[in-house]
């Protein structure tokens, strides 16, 4: 269980090599040593580095976990194993891909890849994270959405339309999951300095990975429902929510 200041026993990252997912750990990891789970899929080049930057970022140890977020019939048990040495404190939500949008619309192979790892996936890791939580009595899922499911535009479309979905999702299961004790935190990031974000021009109010991190570990403590990294990226969203279709068509978004 978090402690008053935010140290957790137990952290488990679904996506495990994500670099949002591994900050949010590691600013975690700033307010005691904890053990941590990675799940992410059997092969994954970049794990054995994550594996070595948590443990000199103060993980006691550190398990990896064979996950494929399309392998639904799978999810149970990797589920099953990452709470078998007793209550998970914090569930981190952060697997994903983005793509090509103009690829993605136009090949119904890609585009249904996309949408089961983005929005299938999350959801169906989402349930059995829930009913975990919600036996333990305590603990944060953290589901990382992102600003472009707020406002689904063309030029993202795919990838905006299945964070719409995680984020109504995660949103309601925070209020299905209110008074057991158990809380749900829906990130909603704008452009965030990745390697998913390496070959897309950079949009104003872009921040680092860490700005992201420091965001989530307040707002965790802090019981909050939603954060918002930058947090001018709510205003901003409300003004789009409300353009007309022939005014936002002629934006460069």
């Amino acid at each position: 269980m978090l402690n008053a200041v935010g140290k957790a026993q137990n952290i488990l990252l679904l996506g495990g090599t994500s670099e949002i997912g591994n900050a949010i750990v590691a600013e975690f990891l700033t307010k005691g040593p904890a053990h941590v789970t990675l799940a992410t899929f059997q092969g994954d080049k970049l794990i054995d580095a994550t594996v070595a930057k948590l443990k000199a970022a103060g993980a006691t140890s550190v398990d990896v976990i064979d996950f494929d977020a399309r392998a639904f019939d799978t999810h149970p048990e990797v589920i099953d194993l990452a709470f078998s040495q007793g209550d998970v404190d914090v569930a981190i939500v952060a697997f994903g891909v983005l793509g090509d949008n103009e690829e993605q619309w136009q090949n119904q192979d890609k585009a249904v890849d996309a949408v089961q790892i983005n929005y299938t996936g999350a959801v169906s890791v989402g349930v059995l994270l829930a009913e975990k939580f919600k036996a333990q009595g305590h603990g944060t899922i953290i589901a990382m959405s992102s600003a472009a499911g707020l406002k689904v535009r063309r030029s993202n479309f795919v990838y905006g339309s299945a964070k719409a979905g995680l984020d109504g999702f995660y949103t309601q299961l925070g209020e299905a999951l209110r008074g057991s004790g158990a809380h749900v935190l829906v990130v909603r990031p704008g452009q965030v300095r990745t390697r998913m974000s390496a070959g897309v021009k950079e949009a104003p109010f872009t921040v680092n990975r860490e700005d992201v991190a420091e965001a989530v570990v307040q707002a965790t403590l802090d019981r909050k429902d939603t954060v918002w990294v930058h947090p001018v990226f709510k205003y901003v969203m409300m003004v789009l929510q409300h353009l007309p279709k022939g005014i936002l068509r002629r934006l460069p978004i």
